[in-house]
């Protein structure tokens, strides 16, 4: 998909993807929610939609054509599943918040899930909507975090340090966990942590997961595959 539309930020596609299928095939049902606040990987999002049924293959072969609803970020509407238009890093967890919030005054059931990058815990609205969701014991929460520990500019280490993230999480009244965000079985038994607060699960991930040139290379944030890399790509793939 990515190929053929000759767009790149398929590094932090491949750095979720694993969640992202696990989510939207064992945890998203008709009363739940899912936020992608990280919305350059909106391709590992639609993927996901395609592979639940949601998404067809006509409408993937459009991904990042002109005219089409599968834009390089997700759609304000359009899409089933998707529930803002998102990418402006920071936003994401605030909508989920509020979602969650609603959800949680009108006495409806189901879980809000909101997947975050690491970069956009350098912004302040991100760490205000933590507060938030902490002040108001939203046990409907669960924040994922993609923790590959690049962003656009270099590390997030040299960028702006957060590290140890997980130290700055945990001092919130929150549920912390981190796991390997490469691990299934990881990653379902964090998501089936029961909790009377919010939930925080930091996914520890490598961006370009699965590709050896690409695994934790920072121009893998932007790059578009040429036919070369395309087809040495797909053979690492095929080969695990």
């Amino acid at each position: 998909m990515h190929f053929e539309s000759g767009v790149g930020h398929i590094g932090g596609n491949l750095s979720c993807l694993d969640a992202l299928l696990i989510l939207h095939h064992e945890y998203i049902g008709a009363s739940e929610r899912f936020i992608l606040s990280k919305g350059h990987s909106a391709g590992a999002l639609y993927v996901a939609l395609w592979s639940r049924g949601l998404v067809s293959d006509a409408q993937l072969a459009q991904f990042h054509r002109d005219d089409t609803l599968l834009a390089g970020h997700p759609p304000a509407a359009g899409l089933p599943g998707i529930r803002f238009a998102t990418g402006s890093l920071g936003h994401g967890l605030s909508l989920a918040a509020g979602t969650a919030l609603a959800l949680k005054l009108k006495r409806e059931t189901g879980m809000v899930y909101c997947l975050t990058s690491d970069g956009e815990w350098q912004e302040g609205a991100t760490w205000e909507a933590l507060i938030f969701a902490a002040h108001h014991r939203l046990h409907n929460l669960t924040i994922l975090v993609d923790h590959n520990n690049l962003q656009g500019f270099g590390r997030t280490a040299d960028v702006a340090s957060m590290s140890p993230l997980g130290v700055k999480l945990g001092g919130f009244d929150v549920a912390l966990q981190t796991v390997d965000g490469h691990d299934p079985e990881a990653i379902r038994a964090a998501l089936e942590v029961p909790g009377n607060t919010c939930r925080v699960i930091v996914l520890e991930t490598r961006k370009g997961h699965g590709v050896s040139f690409m695994q934790d290379r920072m121009e893998w944030h932007y790059l578009p595959l040429n036919e070369q890399d395309y087809r040495r790509a797909l053979l690492e793939i095929e080969a695990q």
